[in-house]
């Protein structure tokens, strides 16, 4: 009997489908059934080859050597991985298989970790394709009974690869240039170059403010109420100060008259569902969690818990099919204190707006929701917690009645100057309910107004000027620049706004899935930094910026890309048209490096000499401690100077660093405890004859006499109960 081998992209993801189709014997990285197979990647299992692959002279990175444009860009498995490609390479190559189901993640990037596989493995057999957005027993089942044709994905499937290609012809040979060029180990990509222009820009914005001092008058009427000057143009406050108080010795003696009372009332609804930058951004926001950690943390309520829907999302509305299965989602999420939400929500009939149900607005996936499968909270740690809240407050909240209310707009006039007032009286709570009304409400100047009419008039106004002063803008946090990195426009120079569109469509700089990995990555090879919430460039990403030609600097490039990839995966483009567009413009970026007179200093030069060539050396800090390392790469002498350790100091219990060389190494710690290695050791050995094992623990523990364990009053009174 044929076979059918269906492979997803994690263990997880095969192990949940594998236990829908019946496959249950368990096999070396696949699990069988009578008619499916399952087995499974982990994530990339195929990349792109390494220039060296290609010519052994690019094992030596060398400026003259470049640009690198091999015709023809060569897969090669990943060694770290190459055990699970081959196991998933024989359950392909089987004889009694005769379908491919490709399951990995519905979109660009998953499609391209299947086709990359199959392509390897040099299979040829017909291929079909799961498409569903979350994991739980129903989503598989539902897309099993409609899997689609795997020819419909092959233009998404070239777009994938053109993207693929194109960061390997530009960043490449990007990078090597620039650190061949400046002798420093400096990074140039079409991502990571025009998100720290943005973090510049902002600075240069923030420095280049002035501040200005602002004026404006306020009068309260005895019985405490509240009016606000303002100008024909509705404008409250006057940056002229002798304007101000003119107009304050005018009012200053008038009295208030009633010109109109305006009421009307209102509807506000609740917030869009989430999409992954979104709920980066909040979780930044409010628990101060990186854009990585969230990621981390939705994929386990998506993959391990099966709570959430899939996370890589860049959708904020559902499509139609999902309606139907609204109120299974809400009673599976509607538990503890979300019961008494959930179960108002059951009662009512949805009317659901376009803000919430589009299909034209869902990409790949939609928005981040509960599944049908019921949560167990207790099951889910803290951060977990953290997380699923907002999700499923925002849910319901969207499910929910608007909050309503009635707005009064009042306006005076005191001796020819209009004043305003407003107020405002809730009618009804609606969605503002589940978040107890601590929802952040831009309303909050809105006063208690008694009953007003037309021509009512108050004397002995108590009038006072207000001043303030103009703030800069805001330093970008992790979440304002994930922000930023989703709608790039306003970073653009006004020739490149043609690109704007294509920016907004796809999303941006990066992806959903990558954007954290790319600030993640800035950090990492210290071009960027962070101090308390805000972000600052580093030396070298200021520098890295001045060097890098100035398309690489702009998301303007991202933009003309994504319009390409787009045009490719509708199948109105050719892929190798666009890799030769990318292979030329490879060779314009590498002669603009080469052509650069700038220079690269370093910020963290020593005074060590290097011992082979003379030379100073730089101090670098990595997550394994620090090292001197020669500044001339060509050297490439290294000597550590502190390891960081899993020891722990007596005194405060923080993490010993590893210092020196042979006998003379040494523990220090930042209270100011020193030890020498032998001492530490010593020290350990005498904890050691001391301390009792759990095993040595658990012997004792069995060995006892049960009876003394026992509360034996208590089974006294049990065992006469008994009889």
């Amino acid at each position: 009997m044929s076979k059918t081998v269906v492979l997803a992209e994690k263990p997880s993801v095969g192990r949940d489908i594998a236990r829908v189709l019946n496959c249950t014997k368990k096999g070396n990285g696949y699990m069988e059934g009578s008619s499916y197979i399952v087995t499974w990647a982990l994530g990339h299992l195929v990349t792109l080859a390494d220039p060296e692959i290609y010519d052994d002279k690019y094992k030596t990175w060398k400026l003259d050597d470049l640009p690198m444009l091999p015709d023809h860009l060569k897969l090669v498995v990943m060694k770290k991985t190459g055990k699970q490609f081959n196991a998933v390479k024989t359950q392909l190559n089987r004889n009694d298989v005769r379908e491919i189901v490709i399951a990995t993640d519905a979109g660009r990037e998953g499609e391209l970790v299947a086709r990359w596989i199959l392509e390897k493995a040099r299979v040829k057999k017909p291929v079909k394709r799961l498409w569903i957005s979350s994991v739980t027993d129903k989503a598989i089942k539902d897309g099993f009974k409609q899997l689609k044709p795997g020819d419909r994905y092959l233009n998404l499937y070239d777009a994938a690869v053109a993207r693929s290609e194109a960061d390997w012809y530009v960043g490449l040979n990007a990078t090597r240039a620039l650190t061949t060029k400046f002798n420093a180990q400096l990074s140039g990509g079409r991502v990571q170059t025009p998100t720290l222009a943005m973090i510049q820009a902002r600075e240069n914005e923030i420095k280049a403010f002035k501040p200005q001092k602002f004026y404006g008058i306020q009068a309260v009427t005895d019985k405490g109420l509240k009016f606000t000057w303002v100008d024909a143009k509705n404008n409250n406050r006057m940056f002229a100060k002798d304007k101000a108080e003119s107009i304050l010795q005018k009012v200053k003696n008038g009295s208030a008259t009633i010109v109109s009372v305006d009421q009307t009332h209102k509807k506000k609804h609740a917030a869009q569902l989430y999409d992954l930058t979104e709920l980066q951004r909040d979780a930044n926001r409010i628990f101060n969690f990186s854009g990585k950690q969230t990621l981390s943390i939705m994929q386990k309520l998506y993959e391990q818990h099966k709570v959430l829907t899939y996370p890589r999302t860049d959708s904020r509305v559902i499509s139609t099919d999902i309606v139907p299965t609204l109120k299974d989602r809400v009673k599976a999420c509607g538990v503890d204190q979300y019961a008494r939400f959930a179960n108002k929500v059951l009662k009512r009939e949805f009317k659901l707006s376009k803000s919430v149900v589009d299909n034209a607005k869902v990409s790949d996936h939609h928005a981040i929701i509960p599944t049908e499968q019921s949560v167990v909270l207790g099951d889910l740690d803290d951060k977990e917690q953290k997380i699923y809240d907002l999700v499923v407050k925002r849910f319901l909240a969207v499910l929910s009645e608007p909050h309503e209310f009635e707005q009064t707009s009042v306006e005076a006039e005191v001796a020819g100057e209009r004043f305003t007032a407003k107020g405002k009286r809730v009618t009804k709570q609606g969605w503002k309910e589940i978040y107890d009304n601590r929802f952040e409400d831009d309303d909050d100047a809105d006063q208690k107004l008694p009953k007003l009419s037309k021509g009512e008039a108050f004397g002995k106004l108590k009038v006072s000027l207000t001043n303030g002063e103009t703030k800069p803008p805001e330093r970008f946090t992790e979440g304002g620049l994930l922000q930023a990195m989703e709608n790039p426009v306003r970073y653009m120079s006004s020739d490149e706004k043609h690109l704007a569109g294509s920016l907004k469509e796809t999303g941006g700089l990066g992806t959903v899935a990558t954007r954290a990995d790319i600030i993640e990555k800035l950090f990492n090879s210290q071009c960027m930094d962070k101090k308390g919430k805000y972000l600052f460039l580093t030396s070298k990403g200021k520098q890295l910026l001045d060097l890098v030609p100035e398309d690489l600097r702009s998301p303007a490039l991202t933009g003309e890309w994504e319009q390409k990839l787009g045009l490719i995966a509708d199948g109105k483009l050719k892929k190798d048209k666009f890799i030769a567009e990318m292979k030329s413009y490879t060779k314009e970026v590498v002669q603009e490096i080469k052509g650069s007179d700038e220079t690269f200093k370093h910020d963290n030069m020593t005074g060590t000499k290097c011992p082979d060539c003379g030379k100073l050396m730089l101090e670098i800090d990595n997550k394994n401690g620090r090292m001197l390392v020669c500044q001339d790469r060509s050297c490439g002498n290294k000597k550590n100077i502190a390891k960081r350790t899993n020891a722990r100091c007596p005194n405060c219990h923080k993490r010993l660093e590893l210092r020196g060389e042979g006998e003379g190494q040494m523990f220090t710690c930042k209270c100011g405890h020193r030890e020498k290695l032998s001492t530490f050791n010593k020290r350990k050995q005498q904890e050691k004859k001391h301390k009792v094992s759990k095993k040595d623990v658990n012997k004792y523990l069995k060995n006892q006499d049960d009876e003394g364990f026992k509360n034996n009053a208590l089974a006294d009174a049990l065992a006469k109960f008994k009889k």
